[in-house]
């Protein structure tokens, strides 16, 4: 194998290795395959395109070109041999669709044709960028840069999903191709010759103190962050901004913007186990865990406005507003793993008692419920028990309760003075009809859940005033973006509200045992009903379990396949979104209900590259492609036979005597030479005649006229010279001299018609049909000659009876 080719090998390999860290993103590993096939004809491509006398520039261009047709004809579809524009459109709704899933799906994902879209031909372009640089240009060492973006990109997506494994395969497919290059360059200079034991030499070897470095680094780097300590920051970790300071009841260690790392959790989601606890309600997959409300809202940010704690009593106060406490409860045993840290106690809601190790490590927010740590590992592997009560209002009951006490209303419906306009405008809009607070609250859900939002946590952040408006305006962002929003239209409507914040229901492990994970994260309105207190309602589409508060039933429920119903049809904006009754609440946390399901059905469409109408496409456009590189392929290759012995060296070292077919080989190829660059071949003339006018008609420079005499000179003398009078001159150097001068001179057109359609690859074409009427009169003479055979039995027995017959 030549270095070149060995290069190209261990390109395509290093992109693979590196591109296996992106396997955890989707939840098959088929797309993989894929992608392996795209790289692996990427390198084919450049491999041959190399070989053909190009600008290096075009190799890539020429990768880039093949990419892309595979991607239409991959995701596209092909109307034929060549795509057309409808064929360019359906790309470009596929890719759409892979951006919208990017925003909805949690990692791994389902494999939808836009993901896969997306992950294949960002390899393929790394695939590029790598044979680019290490094998085009001979930069292997560069391209380390396209492999790390991969590897940086894939790792940091499949975040709690990656492992030491993918980057070890990373690196060994870029010291690989280091190794080769290496190789490369020392062969270049000879045999390397090293000192052995004693002073010996060996020789013919290539020094191993490179492979030694590079493995030694690459056990460095996987060894190194064993040793390392290791840094975690929880939902509400402190120092992420200011610091509480000394609030009444002892120390605190929270931040006084949790929504800031809500943000953060939320937009870059982990699948490390947070906690997990039992929960001995038949619904226990649909509560949520909340660590607590922020109940002030200043027109920047939603945070918790007490200033009093007190000291975490083991039964708490009576909720606020409810007005019978004396309800069945829910019992929760809950165990906190090490990278929960920092956090505010997470508890179903509202919570009657609480039983810590250590009660003096815990305070009590009165007023919003909220048990807070006085230090940070307070909650690192905590375990602790958790009495809930089990509210059980119906839809109808809710519709009937009284008006919120003055002091509540005024507290939780107070608004910044500089609320932009559309807040209060798009409130009232939505809510137009409906009579009583429970009706507007869930018209403001149906109009969230609607087809107008979208979930995104590509978003900026932030629940300003600026912020509200943004997000009514694009009605993109996430359940931060939803739950603030609401609230703030709550207050408008003058429905006391506030946002909590804490965990959807987590994943279950069997029986009543569940777990809770760092993409569970989340946020929602609570809005107060006089004689129920604070409830849940969930605004963010595709997430969460949506709170449905029944008219049929006194016991509460949660609906997993439809959204809060049951106000009358007058009071909704937006009619509730239906889903699946296959659906579970699950899913739905994961957005994979509703219109996404199509693309999990999609799925079964993944094998795109091995489907039979594909592959005849594929091998159909190849065909085409060879054909139209036939001219400049063959062109080449006879140049190659035509001047490779042209410039060997005799047994002393001088000159070796050319004989005359090599000599009418070099005068031949110059003579192509010229007319592939616009100059026809005269047969009429002499050679000194030709190489004149060549080099008239070339305006060649002094040195390319002079090799072109010596040329024509080293014909004649070939052609009419007694023997014993072979040319030793380096005629292969002349020709490629007076090409050189040719094409310095022809123009850009002209040299690119010279490259791809080279006019004396006619003689190609008139090869081939010789070579067809050869075989044709071959064949009709053997059709003869076997006819002939067949009947002389024949022509011989009626000769015999001819003879035989007597004459009359």
């Amino acid at each position: 194998m030549t270095t070149r080719a060995k290069l190209t090998a261990y390109s395509a390999l290093a992109t693979a290795l590196a591109a296996l860290c992106m396997m955890p993103l989707l939840t098959t590993r088929s797309w993989l395959t894929h992608a392996f096939l795209v790289v692996a004809v990427i390198a084919a491509v450049g491999a041959g395109l190399r070989r053909a006398p190009l600008y290096r520039w075009t190799v890539p261009l020429g990768q880039l070109l093949v990419l892309f047709l595979l991607m239409l004809l991959g995701f596209a579809g092909a109307g034929g041999v060549l795509p057309g524009p409808a064929t360019m459109r359906a790309l470009g709704q596929v890719f759409s669709a892979g951006l919208d899933d990017i925003q909805q799906y949690a990692i791994p994902a389902p494999p939808s044709a836009g993901l896969r879209l997306i992950l294949v031909s960002a390899i393929g372009l790394i695939a590029v960028a790598v044979d680019t640089v290490a094998v085009t240009y001979r930069r292997s060492a560069l391209a380390g840069l396209p492999l790390l973006a991969l590897y940086s990109v894939g790792n940091g997506l499949a975040g709690e999903h990656s492992s030491w494994v993918w980057f070890a395969a990373a690196a060994a497919g870029y010291l690989l191709l280091l190794f080769a290059e290496g190789q490369d360059r020392v062969s270049r200079w000879g045999r390397v010759f090293y000192g052995g034991a004693r002073g010996a030499t060996e020789s013919g070897k290539v020094n191993p103190g490179g492979r030694q470095v590079g493995v030694l680094a690459l056990a460095v780097a996987l060894l190194l962050p064993v040793v390392l300590p290791n840094w975690s920051s929880g939902l509400l970790d402190s120092g992420s901004g200011g610091s509480n300071g000394k609030r009444a009841g002892g120390s605190l260690s929270t931040s006084l913007d949790p929504l800031v790392s809500l943000e953060a959790a939320i937009t870059k989601p982990t699948d490390g186990e947070l906690l997990t606890y039992t929960l001995d309600s038949p619904l226990a997959d649909q509560i949520y865990l909340r660590t607590g409300s922020l109940d002030q809202f200043d027109g920047t940010n939603w945070k918790l406005g007490s200033t009093a704690v007190t000291d975490l009593p083991a039964t708490l106060p009576t909720p606020e507003g409810l007005r019978n406490a004396q309800v069945p409860r829910i019992e929760g045993d809950f165990k906190v793993d090490e990278r929960l840290a920092g956090s505010w106690l997470p508890m179903p809601y509202p919570a009657a008692t609480v039983q810590v190790p250590n009660r003096g490590d815990w305070k009590l927010d009165p007023l919003t419920r909220t048990v807070l740590p006085t230090n940070d590992k307070a909650i690192r592997g905590l375990q602790y028990h958790v009495s809930a009560l089990d509210l059980r209002p119906t839809a109808t009951e809710l519709r009937l309760a009284a008006s919120a006490p003055s002091d509540i209303r005024e507290h939780y419906t107070a608004l910044p003075a500089d609320l932009p306009p559309v807040v209060a405008e798009k409130a009232r809009a939505v809510t137009a009809g409906a009579q009583n607070d429970y009706d507007r609250a869930t018209a403001l859900v149906n109009w969230f859940t609607g087809p107008d939002f979208r979930y995104d946590t590509s978003v900026n952040g932030g629940t300003g005033n600026n912020a509200i408006a943004v997000f009514l305006q694009d009605r993109r962002g996430f359940c931060v973006h939803f739950a603030s929003t609401m609230a703030a239209m709550a207050r408008v409507l003058k429905i006391p509200a506030r946002v909590a914040v804490g965990f959807t229901p987590g994943d279950s492990k069997g029986g009543d045992r569940y777990s809770v994970t760092g993409r569970m994260y989340h946020a929602w309105p609570e809005l107060y009903f006089a004689g129920y207190g604070w409830l849940r309602f969930e605004p963010t589409p595709s997430r969460g379990v949506p709170a449905r508060y029944t008219d049929t039933s006194s016991t509460p429920t949660t609906a997993p396949t439809q959204q809060a119903t049951a106000a009358p049809q007058t009071a909704s904006a937006a009619p509730a979104p239906t889903s699946s009754s296959d659906c579970t609440p699950k899913q739905r946390q994961l957005g994979e209900c509703g219109t996404k399901d199509k693309a999990v059905s999609t799925a079964a469409g993944e094998s795109w590259l091995l489907s039979g109408q594909v592959l005849g496409t594929l091998a159909a456009v190849l065909a085409l492609i060879a054909l139209l590189l036939v001219p400049m392929v063959w062109r080449t290759a006879l140049r190659r036979r035509r001047l490779g012995g042209g410039g060997r060296r005799g047994p002393g070292g001088g000159p070796a005597e050319l004989t005359d077919a090599q000599v009418l080989a070099a005068w031949d190829e110059l003579i192509d030479s010229a007319w592939d660059l616009g100059i026809p071949p005269d047969e009429s003339r002499t050679p000194r005649s030709a190489a004149r006018r060549i080099t008239e008609h070339a305006k060649l420079d002094a040195d390319s006229a002079a090799a072109t005499g010596r040329l024509a000179l080293a014909t004649e003398r070939a052609l009419y010279a007694p023997p014993g009078q072979a040319a030793t001159e380096p005629l292969a150097a002349d020709v490629r001299t007076v090409r050189r001068g040719m094409l310095a001179t022809a123009g850009r057109a002209g040299r690119t018609r010279a490259l791809l359609l080279p006019p004396s690859s006619a003689q190609l074409w008139w090869r081939i049909s010789d070579a067809v009427r050869a075989a044709r009169t071959a064949v009709g003479t053997a059709v003869e000659r076997m006819v002939e055979t067949l009947s002389a039995p024949a022509r011989r027995l009626r000769a015999r009876r001819k003879r035989s017959t007597p004459e009359s």
